[in-house]
């Protein structure tokens, strides 16, 4: 990764964050965030005031006044109950603000994904995004919660800064420094030493922990990937069994690990030399206010309670003028966030612009049209030219070819969602079509919401128990409203029925069978597409497979005739399409 400069990490964070503080949540939002605000400059008015009790607290010690130092003793309580309540419903609000911004930028940002087959075409073309579960989940969590951390944060700094320096230069008075020769009077000289240290430390700071930002991107990167290799052997693990595969199976996690904790390690590293400096810094501050103002404290300029209120204020511009000192390890991992989703966001669009789509028209008679279609491989490399097609409603066709000539991806073509295909289709719309692959998709959820996916459940009941019972699924009626993971349960041939069942159920008017019944024995296959023909006569279909029996169930059949040359021919033997 190469590490973006400032100015564009800023304008990928307006990108990400400027749509909810413009969206239909921009009051709300904005009302929370004015709330975290005003809690945030009452939480420094209480500290100013903290402050100006230092000085009478610390002189009623010094003149033994013990009236007033139980007076002061009351007022300081008073003042912690005020500060702590601003500070917890500050906290209350801010969690508040943050988890209404995360579920907004969930949705938008999922939508995104799921918009346009954009999660599918990720895959498909070559487009950098990583493990979009992590950015979606984890991410935006950490986007939000990281930029209100650094926000407002900021904001208290500057504010802090704002109202303290006006103290701090109150009290430290004029100081002589002298260079050479030359003496030189600088009125509120405390105020010049807390910014040339802070100046000084900052510098260091940026020079020692700038590798931290691309540190903690790859961290997450990694992480991600571990996750992502153990969720997969949780879904795989019976395929793993099988295999015996459980030593490569754990020596694949164990380089996946080290590759984490090798990236861990650099973290370590580079966090210790930030540490060492940050805490240095910082420890050498609570003395160097008593050091720059000692001279004015023994020649009697200053009281007691006086030099404990400069520390004090010197301290409060310190740490506001030290922000970024002690932040920056926030905000090189704000930065790696920022990066993912910005990144995350334009893989999405290339996705989306990548390739080409045939256009797509409505046949309101039915059926289904190709002209001129053209498909390829990510690479260029033609799988498909100038196929010509014409199905009409209820007929059949079995595309017949060796294995990797490309008819799963002829199929995605026809059904639009292949990214490397052009030429004009025709056909009835998205919804009235249904693709069913090798291996189905089964949804977490009851059995029926698996049978009616990719829609709610309807509130009357449809033929749920007959349907079962004509795909040969007839001990599952008892178990259609039980939870569980489907694909886990079933056989790989009763998930085939699973998706046979749902076909029925839907009554597409377009149906694509890619090896769909593959997990069945002959039989089997032979039945269930009697079941098919019987029940959706009027059903356009076309099936992708390799079993001879197959073909009395498809009046065409579609062969490949020569390089990227397809030809179709009726049963009868009549050339109909090339």
């Amino acid at each position: 990764m190469n590490p973006a400069s400032f100015p564009a990490i800023a304008r990928a964070f307006m990108r990400l964050a400027r749509p909810y503080w413009q969206s239909e949540e921009r009051v709300r939002a904005w009302g929370l965030l004015a709330t975290v605000v005003a809690l945030d400059l009452a939480s420094v008015f209480m500290l100013v005031q903290v402050n100006t009790w230092y000085n009478g607290f610390y002189n009623s010690l010094q003149e033994y006044d013990r009236a007033g130092f139980i007076a002061l003793l009351w007022y300081f309580a008073f003042l912690a109950a005020v500060y702590i309540a601003i500070a917890v419903a500050r906290g209350w609000f801010n969690q508040l603000l943050q988890i209404r911004w995360r579920s907004w930028l969930t949705g938008r940002l999922s939508a995104r994904w799921l918009s346009g087959q954009a999660m599918y075409r990720l895959q498909v073309t070559r487009t950098s995004a990583d493990n979009p579960d992590q950015r979606i989940a984890e991410d935006l969590m950490l986007l939000c919660d990281q930029s209100l951390d650094l926000g407002l944060g900021l904001l208290n700094a500057l504010v802090t800064l704002a109202s303290f320096v006006v103290v701090l230069w109150s009290l430290s008075g004029p100081g002589t420094v002298v260079l050479g020769s030359t003496e030189l009077t600088l009125p509120g000289y405390m105020v010049w030493a807390a910014v040339a240290y802070a100046l000084v430390g900052t510098w260091l700071a940026d020079r020692i922990g700038r590798p931290l930002a691309q540190l903690s991107f790859e961290q997450q990167r990694r992480e991600a990937d571990f996750r992502f290799a153990l969720a997969r052997l949780r879904e795989n693990a019976e395929a793993v069994a099988l295999h015996a595969g459980e030593r490569e199976e754990g020596a694949r996690l164990t380089r996946r690990f080290a590759a984490v904790i090798g990236n861990y390690r650099q973290l370590m590293e580079r966090n210790k030399r930030v540490g060492w400096f940050s805490t240095g810094y910082n420890q050498l501050a609570v003395v160097f206010p008593f050091i720059v103002a000692a001279p004015r404290y023994f020649s009697r300029e200053l009281t007691l309670g006086g030099l404990m209120q400069i520390s004090s204020a010197f301290g409060r511009v310190h740490d506001a003028l030290s922000w970024l000192v002690n932040s920056y390890a926030l905000y090189a991992k704000w930065r790696a966030t920022v990066e993912r989703l910005s990144g995350f966001e334009l893989a999405i669009v290339r996705a989306l612009d990548a390739g080409e789509r045939p256009q797509r028209s409505t046949l309101p008679e039915g059926g289904l049209r190709v002209s001129g279609l053209d498909v390829s491989l990510p690479d260029g490399r033609p799988l498909v030219q100038g196929l010509d097609l014409a199905l009409g409603r209820g007929e059949r066709m079995l595309v017949a070819a060796p294995s990797g000539s490309g008819k799963s991806t002829l199929l995605r073509a026809l059904a639009g969602i292949w990214p490397y295909s052009r030429g004009l289709l025709a056909g009835p719309p998205r919804e009235s079509m249904m693709f069913l692959p090798q291996r189905p998709y089964l949804p977490l959820g009851s059995l029926r919401e698996a049978l009616w996916y990719p829609w709610p459940v309807p509130q009357s009941a449809p033929e749920f128990d007959r349907v079962l019972q004509e795909c040969g699924l007839d001990a599952l009626a008892a178990r259609l409203d039980e939870v569980g993971n489907w694909a886990q349960v079933l056989s790989g041939g009763e998930q085939q029925r699973v998706a046979l069942a749902r076909a029925l159920l839907h009554r597409p008017e377009v149906l694509f069978l890619d090896e769909a019944t593959s997990a069945l024995d002959e039989a089997s296959e032979e039945g269930l597409y009697e079941v098919l023909t019987r029940r959706l006569p009027d059903a356009t279909v076309v099936s992708v497979g390799h079993r001879p029996g197959l073909a009395r169930w498809h009046e065409w059949r579609l062969t490949r005739t020569g390089p990227a040359r397809w030809t179709a021919r009726q049963a009868s033997g009549e050339v109909a399409s090339g």
